[in-house]
């Protein structure tokens, strides 16, 4: 099934059913009075998560939903039915935004979480109801009220406590492959992962965390170079990023280099992002000889100035050599911080201030790259309009007419 993280829809609530004006008609019942009855609420759309759901891609070719309108009321003091409400099934993590006013409405992190996106309209009144010591035979009713109409935007991130990433063909999805159960697509060629992958650590018994993988990024992503930086909003809900970074590079390029790059595009993207716990992980060292190993890491490590409290590990992926040590050290991180979060509220309310932070600036640099490349399309296209009207000279074309 193909992954979509986002689309616009728009849901129209049902409008509720009009009040009836009647009069009860009845033999031997001269002056029956009013029994026209109320109308029924129109239908309220809702949004649920769904575990069961891990992409949106249905909501890209159906994109207007409606709720059922309410019915009228009718005589006999009838109400009239209310209309059923709607219930759209999203994945777990799915963030809806109002399109008109930029609003965030809410963020569906939990199975079977409901949010009310569009609220049915109230029902109408018949003219029973205004009757009176003084008005005894009222011919007022009031008609039901619309409902409410909204454009959305949904938008996926996936659910996960540790972020991969790494310059593409750096190792990230053989390294989900070796520690989790998850069987992502491996290759020998850049750009193997064009989708998020989830897996699921699992350290010893009621002991596991997820990790998830994101396409890799280069150099001048924030700009829409290879896959863009359209992904890296899947990091934004993250506990921890793991920096993974090939020791011996195909094209021959300095590690040293590719790290610099990759933090230069974090921050570019999102500066709150980039200021999250990060570990460096070295990987594939089994391309440079054992009895060099130490010393190349020491070399690296002392290039970036890299002190002893700052994690960084050294492993193989491929073979799992130094992964064991790693899922511990991640564990134990993540447990920490929960414990903390869940002994002070302080710490707890602070990690969600910086998650909205940090999912307003990957909304502002996406919404920020989807214009730059509107406009560059928009000059292209006045580019071609004008070199083809200097190519073009009907002035050279000499006609003759022969009778």
């Amino acid at each position: 099934m193909k992954f979509v993280d986002e689309g616009p829809i728009s849901v129209h609530a049902g409008k509720g059913g009009n009040g009836c004006m009647s009069f009860r008609r009845e033999k031997y019942v001269p002056f029956g009075g009013p029994d026209g009855g109320d109308g029924g609420d129109g239908g309220s759309v809702y949004l649920q998560a769904d575990a069961a759901l891990n992409t949106l891609i249905d909501y890209r070719y159906q994109r207007r939903h409606r709720a059922k309108d309410g019915q009228s009321g009718r005589g006999a003091n009838c109400t009239g039915h209310g209309g059923d409400d709607l219930v759209l099934n999203v994945p777990v993590g799915t963030t809806v935004i109002d399109e008109d006013t930029g609003e965030v409405l809410g963020d569906l992190t939990q199975a079977k979480q409901r949010l009310l996106v569009a609220q049915g309209g109230f029902h109408g009144i018949g003219n029973a109801r205004f009757k009176s010591s003084i008005n005894r035979a009222p011919r007022q009713t009031k008609p039901g009220q619309p409902g409410e109409a909204r454009n959305l935007r949904l938008e996926l991130k996936v659910l996960a406590d540790v972020g991969l990433l790494g310059l593409p063909n750096a190792g990230k999805s053989t390294l989900i492959h070796a520690i989790s159960s998850a069987r992502p697509k491996v290759a020998d060629y850049p750009f193997t992962t064009l989708v998020p992958n989830l897996g699921v650590v699992s350290v010893s018994k009621m002991r596991s965390f997820v990790v998830a993988d994101i396409p890799g990024l280069i150099e001048g992503a924030a700009e829409g170079a290879g896959l863009g930086i359209r992904f890296l909003k899947h990091l934004t809900r993250t506990r921890l990023l793991l920096h993974l970074v090939d020791v011996m590079p195909p094209d021959g390029s300095d590690p040293f280099d590719n790290i610099r790059a990759i933090e230069k595009e974090l921050k570019a993207f999102s500066p709150t992002l980039a200021a999250r716990p990060r570990w460096l992980v070295l990987n594939k060292l089994d391309l440079i000889p054992a009895d060099e190993r130490e010393a190349f890491c020491k070399k690296l490590y002392k290039r970036l100035k890299l002190t002893k409290k700052m994690p960084h590990f050294a492993i193989v992926a491929a073979s799992g050599e130094g992964t064991q040590d790693l899922c511990e050290a991640i564990m134990s991180h993540i447990e920490l911080e929960r414990d903390m979060q869940q002994e002070n509220p302080e710490l707890a309310r602070a990690e969600a201030d910086i998650q909205r932070a940090m999912q307003e600036e990957s909304r502002e640099a996406i919404a920020q790259l989807a214009e730059a490349r509107k406009q560059a399309r928009l000059q292209k296209d006045n580019d071609d309009d004008e070199d083809w009207d200097e190519d073009w000279d009907d002035g050279d074309v000499e006609v003759h007419y022969v009778q």
